[in-house]
């Protein structure tokens, strides 16, 4: 067995307890058969296993209430106390918020030690000396499975304010609910130097306990933690009531399946931020701006270019394909190219975009990529009423001239797909056709916000562009513009939060793995424009027009 560092921690002493009628007093959670394979085909989840099958050395859970993650992760607890040292067993510590939790942890871990490990075992109950920092002393309650190869499984019925002296694998679970998590979550890294894991789990305790921030630093890809999410509703659908009826050995059918479900859910009246944080791994308070007014301001720079904003009446569509080409060459040569040849040759450059034909404005925002790493916002351009063919010659104009171009990311949703496909043809693999669903702005929109709290990023300062990302809000747990979201610009347009998205989409493409390229094309500025592939069939709309060509503010 592994020695404890002295000073720290000392082996707890055993209270001599019969070790079987201790085993049979300890609950096991929905009172699982005793015959119960936990590895037998069909009995985990799919979100069970994909749990288990992650090895990360740092993961973290966010999960709903019930969904079976602590009864995975005892699973894995065994196998892991279980298997000798050289097939990477280790002991195992599991940190609760409550001594109930403790218990019941070790009664399934006791469990499948029988029936998966097959071995004799030894179920004890003790004394946890914790040393605190001061050099006082805590005691604390914990019980005990000793295994055959020399480790154990410990489950401490307290929290221990001094964790760094533990050595292999740790889980806190209910993390949300400890008196000091970011403590815990701190102490716990220490383990890594000595081949540890750390496991987080908890249901969420508001949108600003450490918890919740530890998870948005984690899709932020700022503390090495791998990140899972199941909801209640994903545990359902995994078959989480078909487990209930074979406890209680009921006949299963989609009908009581759909009126337990509701019945649960109900349960909440009209309490739906609860419900949500209780079921649906929502943190509560979840909703309104995800940005501040300061903290956006705070990112903005008088010495980045203004916004371009290129807008054109509705008959613009109907001119000769030659009259509509030769004022978007006008367009680029006259406004675009002195931008772009500013652009610092040595620096690398990605792009996003956020397609619009009806309604409101197509984005493009550039970002250079400083020594520094912060992000600056070198080139916006906003199109209005723009159809596709001048959609396109205008980005591969812009894309065309990045200098280092590392990557661009577009909205490939509806009309969107076929300019991103086309930039796809273009520049190859370095572009990424984004479906902008709740999926893609879970996984990525934390990062983007993280990067205002950084200020690794800069923009122009634009009344409109502030007024974008102001538009920025928790939905159903999410970071997007609202569908039902709609501003007016300084200019008296519509709005749709356009930067914001086509920012979040330049941000991405400048983190994902990619080459710089430099592109030698026909359509460099200065060059002609000519030799394109016709677009899709244009989307008429009445829209408001104006008669020039214009650049907001100065270069």
């Amino acid at each position: 067995m592994v020695e404890l560092p002295k000073g720290k921690w000392t082996d707890p002493p055993v209270l001599t307890r019969d070790p079987q009628a201790l085993a049979d007093e300890l609950p096991r959670g929905g009172d699982i058969p005793d015959e119960l394979d936990p590895l037998a085909d069909g009995v985990l989840m799919e979100h069970q296993k994909d749990w288990i099958a992650d090895d990360s050395l740092l993961k973290a859970c966010a999960k709903g209430r019930r969904t079976g993650i602590t009864f995975a992760e005892a699973l894995d607890a065994t196998l892991i106390a279980a298997a000798q040292r050289s097939a990477g067993g280790q002991n195992y510590f599991y940190i609760p918020d409550t001594k109930p939790k403790g218990r019941e942890f070790i009664g399934y871990a006791a469990h499948f030690a029988k029936t998966v490990a097959k071995e004799m075992l030894t179920i004890e109950d003790g004394i946890f000396f914790d040393q605190r920092e001061d050099g006082t002393t805590n005691a604390i309650a914990s019980y005990i499975i000793r295994f055959k190869s020399g480790f154990r499984i410990e489950a401490l019925s307290s929290r221990p304010e001094n964790i760094r002296g533990l050595q292999g694998t740790v889980c806190i679970d209910e993390a949300a609910f400890h008196r000091d998590v970011r403590e815990v979550i701190d102490a716990v890294a220490a383990l890594l130097i000595w081949g540890g894991k750390v496991r987080v789990i908890s249901s969420h305790n508001g949108v600003s306990n450490p918890f919740n921030e530890l998870i948005k630093e984690a899709l932020a890809k700022k503390n090495g933690f791998t990140v899972h999410t199941y909801s209640f509703g994903d545990a359902v659908k995994n078959g989480l009531f078909k487990r209930v009826c074979l406890i209680k050995g009921e006949e299963w059918s989609q009908e009581k399946e759909d009126e337990w479900e509701a019945k649960i859910r109900s349960a909440y009246g009209t309490r739906t931020a609860k419900m949500k944080q209780e079921l649906d791994a929502i943190p509560a308070e979840a909703e309104g701006a995800a940005l501040t007014r300061v903290l956006i301001e705070r990112c903005m720079s008088a010495d980045l270019p203004a916004v371009v904003r290129w807008d054109r009446p509705d008959d613009f569509k109907n001119l000769d394909d030659d009259e509509r080409k030769e004022q978007a060459d006008e367009f680029c040569e006259g406004i675009l190219r002195p931008l772009l040849k500013a652009l610092n040759p040595d620096r690398e450059h990605s792009f996003g975009e956020d397609f619009a034909r009806s309604g409101d404005k197509t984005a493009i925002v550039v970002f250079e990529i400083g020594p520094d790493l912060i992000r600056r916002a070198r080139l916006v351009v906003e199109l209005k009423n723009i159809p596709f063919d001048q959609q396109r010659d205008i980005l591969f104009y812009v894309g065309d001239a990045l200098p280092r171009m590392v990557g661009g990311a577009l909205d490939a949703r509806g009309n969107g797909q076929y300019l991103a496909e086309k930039a796809r043809q273009r520049w190859g693999e370095c572009i990424h056709e984004v479906m902008l669903s709740a999926k893609w702005y879970a996984a990525n929109m934390p990062a983007y916000i993280e990067a205002f709290g950084d200020k690794s990023l800069l923009f122009p300062n634009d009344a409109d562009i502030l007024a974008d990302h102001q538009a920025l809000a928790y939905v159903n747990g999410i970071i997007k513009v609202p569908d039902e979201h709609s501003s007016k610009g300084a200019d008296g347009y519509d709005r749709h939060g356009d930067t914001a998205p086509a920012g979040a989409l330049a941000w991405f493409a400048s983190n994902q793995d990619a080459i710089a390229y430099e592109y030698g094309t026909k359509t460099q500025p200065g060059n002609d424009m000519s030799g394109h592939n016709g677009g899709p069939p244009l989307d008429d709309d009445d829209r408001r027009s104006t008669t020039d060509i214009y650049l907001r503010g100065s270069l």
